[in-house]
Formats: structure tokens, C-alpha cells, sequence
């Protein structure tokens, strides 16, 4: 089989890569790697130096493709499935690109911050920077519920770039910090992502590692 993802099945980018994979319907495998093992951490950072998830290597083509949404850009051009993830309209697919980016930056990232901070020592925590990464999230759930209003999907009523990004990032942001009460459609909308059939099967395959998930104190 040409693909192989290089990946762990709690990492949020990376199930961010596997909703795409789930989507496009191209045949791949999954390479769980254990950043414990030292074998399994040096040969991950002999494909990708950085050392991150999720990284796709493709045998038929000769390329090791690392970061998600170069992932599923690669894929929506390489191999592309039934339904295209990025719009061929310059406009809306720029516009996908920009929504794909907010989701990163201003879900992900702070939700992977207060993550982080919970597996750090006592003596190591940093609450400024937890409080403002929850600050940040609420910023992020008020834009987002305005734009869900329309009910749909992330850019509308195609299931795109955007709802891969989304579907972990609010999954795990809703974990740390909680945005049912007072943003309906953005609960509505994950409710609409968890039934998705792609992320339905990431987050059931995902069920057997959830006690790994950090608790908060």
C-alpha cells in the first residue's frame, strides 16, 4: 500500500489527518509510533527531523509529507477522492485555507497549552499563560458561533478542509474549556461533526487511549 501515516492515535493534529484520510477513501496504513521507543522516535525523526505528528510518507510518489493540512493538500491533489476537501474556486478555497488557520492557531494551539500545562510538575505550572489561552478559546467560540449560525458545515454546505481542522480542535477545546452554554451553534455543529462517519471512526478508535488524556490538577 503506497501511503502510510505516521502517527498517534491521541494526537489532535493527527486526527485531523485521519478525518481527511476517512474522507477521501484512498487506501493507506497507520504506523503508531511510541516517541518512548527510542527505535520509533529515530525513525520518525529520520523521516521528518521535527520530529511531530502526523507524518505521511508515500512510496508510490517518493514523498514524506509532515503538518496536516499540507497532508490533506496532498491528498485533495494527489489523490483525490469523491469529495474535494479544497474547493477548485480560487476564492472559497482561500477562504477555506484562512478558516483552517484560525481553527490552528486559535482553538488548537491554546487548547494544546493548557493541555501541556496540566502534564507539566507542580513546581513548573504557568497560570498566565492557561488563563490566557481560556481567554483566547472564548474569543475564538464567539467568532465561530456566528459564523456556524448558517447551520452547515465550517464553510457552508460542503464538508471541506475547515470541518478536519474543526473536528479535533473543538472535540479537545471542549474538554479543557467547555463552550455549550451560550454557543448553540458551535455545540450544534460539533454535535454534527461526531456524527460524521470519518470522525465517528477516529474517535472510536481513539476510545481505548483516552485515560492517557491529562486530567485537570
Amino acid at each position: 500500500m503506497s501511503l502510510m501515516l505516521h502517527y498517534h492515535p491521541l494526537s489532535s493534529f493527527c486526527w485531523k489527518a485521519l478525518v481527511a484520510l476517512y474522507e477521501n477513501g484512498a487506501p493507506f496504513t497507520l504506523n503508531l509510533v511510541n516517541l518512548g521507543d527510542p527505535a520509533q522516535r529515530a525513525a520518525l525523526l529520520a523521516l521528518s527531523p521535527i520530529g511531530r505528528f502526523p507524518v505521511l510518507r508515500d512510496e508510490r510518489r517518493g514523498e514524506t509529507v509532515p503538518e496536516s493540512s499540507i497532508v490533506i493538500e496532498y491528498l485533495d491533489r494527489h489523490y483525490p477522492g469523491t469529495a474535494r476537501l479544497i474547493s477548485d474556486d480560487p476564492d472559497l478555497a482561500l477562504q477555506t485555507r484562512l478558516r483552517d488557520r484560525f481553527l490552528d492557531l486559535y482553538v488548537h494551539l491554546p487548547t494544546q497549552r493548557i493541555v501541556g500545562d496540566r502534564l507539566r510538575p507542580a513546581d513548573s505550572k504557568d497560570p498566565h499563560g492557561v488563563a490566557e489561552a481560556r481567554a483566547q478559546l472564548r474569543t475564538s467560540y464567539g467568532i465561530l458561533d456566528q459564523q456556524l449560525a448558517h447551520g452547515g458545515w465550517m464553510m457552508g454546505g460542503q464538508f471541506s478542509l475547515a470541518d478536519c481542522a474543526a473536528a479535533p480542535a473543538l472535540f479537545y477545546g471542549n474538554k479543557v474549556e467547555p463552550f455549550a452554554d451560550g454557543h448553540r451553534h458551535l455545540a450544534a455543529y460539533l454535535a454534527r461533526l461526531q456524527a460524521r462517519p470519518s470522525f465517528a471512526r477516529v474517535l472510536k478508535e481513539a476510545e481505548p487511549y483516552f485515560g492517557m488524556f491529562p486530567k485537570e490538577g
